[in-house]
């Protein structure tokens, strides 16, 4: 809960993301919100707690759009991977846990944004080989104690990896089939039940955490399954997340098996709308952007791992400017190996630059700031609340360290929160008012025994999965072989730099 007592944040640098410009403010914040915003020396009552933010540049937390809990444990894995080479691993990568170890990769992904200036995400979190009760409500309860804000949406699906691409697993050996069939069907109305049950028994905070949907990818949900899910998210008021035409693979194959894009077949399900978040949205055609402006949806730009799996560009400059609300994510670390929403932003706004010469059409640092935390923070579904320093908004605040050398000498705070900035500068973060992170220390976590806990734990998921890794490493040839191959097929848009 905040603090009781009322803080004023004195003698630091409030960055204005509008016009660019850091001046010195103080802030009075009581009961976790931003109550005032003034002239240095802001008169506030006597009984206040008063921070010291001299030589700080205050910036509000970044908002992580589109993240995987599951995947802090897998940082480094697998090299050379496609998006289907990851979801081929996904057997090995996230078998075996219990509770306790769901929870404890869900902490260890929350330290990591704190630590990199984010203080709110939406976590897509897979659970092998279903999701429970218990184990979403770990993961909701560690970025609980941690202190991060967050949106909690279970993966789902009611068809597997290999079931969603055509043909695939018939070119599997028998003896590997069978093997694998255990990974094949998922008991829809199981799966439908325990996110039913999760959505009416949510007892968290809803201000500080929220439960979400997230049927993972078109292509691995029947019909019926979307319908459902988007039944049971109309009825509790939940957001909806889904990976969308993340590779040209699912592009292609959506085309042959619906005859209309992915987007077009969620949008005749009347899937689309103000609660739903793509992410991703690589291989999105004119078409597909202009559904999801028009029903008011959100994209999470995902550029890092769009890059680390060769995935393409996605056209977020398009999305934008025909007025779809963009949000920025660092995906998974088992897919982009970090959870640094600064390097996102920096990769974001370089890629915009690669498409054009006409710099027109390139991201202003301004406008990729602003999808970093007002955008993001739309996706998540805290609206306004979060991602801003306002008057009304929660008091989510990063400290940046001007005696850093990426604000030496001190330019132009925008330009280099984007392009310089790091994470090496971040000193305290603030959520609700009270620190989570203070002069790089921890709050709330013992970092030195969450870090010998996920060692230990790490080394005993990767001898339970041996069996599972060896069967994934020796099927992994053809998996590339048949997808490279799917996706060489003719599509409409090109995404991909150079060709």
């Amino acid at each position: 809960m905040p603090d009781v007592q009322p803080i004023v944040i004195r003698k630091g640098r409030l960055l204005n993301s509008l016009s660019g410009v850091a001046s010195f403010k103080d802030l009075f914040i009581q009961g976790g919100v931003i109550r005032e915003i003034g002239e240095p020396s802001l008169n506030v009552s006597s009984e206040v707690k008063v921070i010291d933010a001299s030589n700080m540049l205050l910036i509000p937390g970044l908002v992580n759009a589109h993240t995987h809990g599951h995947g802090s444990f897998s940082k480094g894995l697998g090299d050379r991977w496609t998006l289907e080479h990851l979801l081929h691993a996904g057997t090995w990568l996230n078998g075996s846990r219990d509770r306790e170890d769901k929870y404890l990769s869900a902490v260890l992904n929350a330290v990591e944004m704190v630590l990199k200036g984010c203080t709110a995400t939406y976590d897509l979190y897979f659970e092998a080989p279903l999701p429970t009760t218990e184990g979403i409500q770990a993961v909701a309860k560690a970025y609980e104690d941690v202190g991060v804000r967050s949106t909690i949406a279970p993966m789902i699906a009611d068809r597997s990896f290999y079931e969603a691409i055509p043909d695939l697993f018939e070119t599997f050996p028998t003896t590997e089939k069978k093997q694998l069939s255990s990974f094949l069907a998922s008991p829809r109305e199981q799966i439908l039940l325990t996110c039913e049950t999760l959505a009416k028994n949510w007892s968290f905070n809803q201000a500080q955490t929220k439960f979400a949907l997230a049927p993972t990818i078109p292509l691995h949900c029947s019909d019926e399954f979307l319908n459902s899910c988007h039944e049971i998210a109309c009825q509790n008021n939940l957001g909806l997340h889904m990976h969308l035409a993340e590779s040209r693979v699912q592009a292609v194959t959506g085309l042959q098996k619906y005859g209309k894009t992915l987007t077009a077949h969620l949008d005749d399900l009347g899937f689309l709308g103000p609660n739903f978040t793509a992410a991703h949205g690589v291989w999105l055609d004119d078409d597909d952007l202009r559904r999801l402006a028009d029903k008011g949806c959100s994209l999470a730009h995902n550029p890092g791992s769009n890059l680390r799996l060769g995935s393409g560009i996605a056209p977020a400059r398009k999305a934008v400017d025909l007025g779809l609300n963009v949000g920025i994510g660092t995906d998974g670390s088992h897919c982009a190996d970090n959870q640094n929403m600064f390097e996102a932003m920096r990769i974001a706004s370089f890629v915009s630059r690669i498409r054009s010469p006409d710099t027109n059409q390139w991201f202003k640092t301004s406008e990729i700031f602003t999808m970093a935390t007002e955008g993001s923070a739309q996706a998540l579904g805290f609206g306004d609340k979060i991602g801003k320093i306002a008057k009304g908004s929660f008091a989510d605040i990063v400290f940046l360290n001007l005696a850093n050398v990426n604000f030496i000498p001190f330019n132009d705070p925008i330009n280099q929160i984007v392009h310089t900035e790091d994470s090496s500068a971040v000193d305290s973060v603030m959520v609700n008012g009270e620190f989570i992170l203070k002069n790089r220390k921890f709050v709330n976590i013992d970092y030195a025994k969450l870090c010998n806990d996920v060692e230990k734990t790490v080394e005993r998921l990767l001898e339970s999965n041996t069996d599972s890794r060896a069967l994934a490493d020796k099927l992994e040839g053809m998996v590339s072989q048949f997808c490279v191959g799917l996706s060489g097929t003719p599509y409409h848009v090109n995404r991909w730099s150079g060709n």
